[in-house]
């Protein structure tokens, strides 16, 4: 079965940081694009980052563009997101996200499985 689960500590104080992983099970993670995306209360799913099947892709939204890195371990069928800096107008709820494809859309309708998603909050 198709499936992808994040993880990490969901509680960190301004400045520090934090990472989260997208494990894969059900399929190569390699082969596809992976997006993280973020959905605070009351707001739209906002796409974070995104790495592309093919190597060299890679996106990050403004507002954490030199603060946030993503990358790849195919040897573990995961995607991490190092988060630096953390402000608390970064707590929401963060996903990862497959497309079938090797750009990085930033429609969340364009991907075809998500995880659950994992709080991460940012509060001192």
């Amino acid at each position: 079965q198709v499936q992808l689960q994040e993880s990490g500590p969901d509680l960190v104080k301004p400045s520090q940081m934090l990472s989260l992983s997208c494990a894969a099970s059900g399929f190569t993670l390699a082969y596809y694009t992976i997006g993280w995306f973020r959905q605070a209360p009351g707001k739209e799913r906002d796409r974070v980052s995104c790495i592309g099947s093919s190597f060299g892709t890679t996106y990050y939204a403004d507002s954490v563009k030199g603060r946030f890195t993503i990358s790849r371990d195919n040897a573990k069928n995961t995607v991490s997101l190092q988060m630096n800096s953390l402000k608390p107008e970064d707590t929401a709820v963060y996903y990862c996200a497959r497309f079938l494809g090797t750009s990085c859309p930033s429609e969340p309708s364009r991907y075809n499985y998500w995880g659950q998603g994992t709080q991460v909050t940012v509060s001192s």
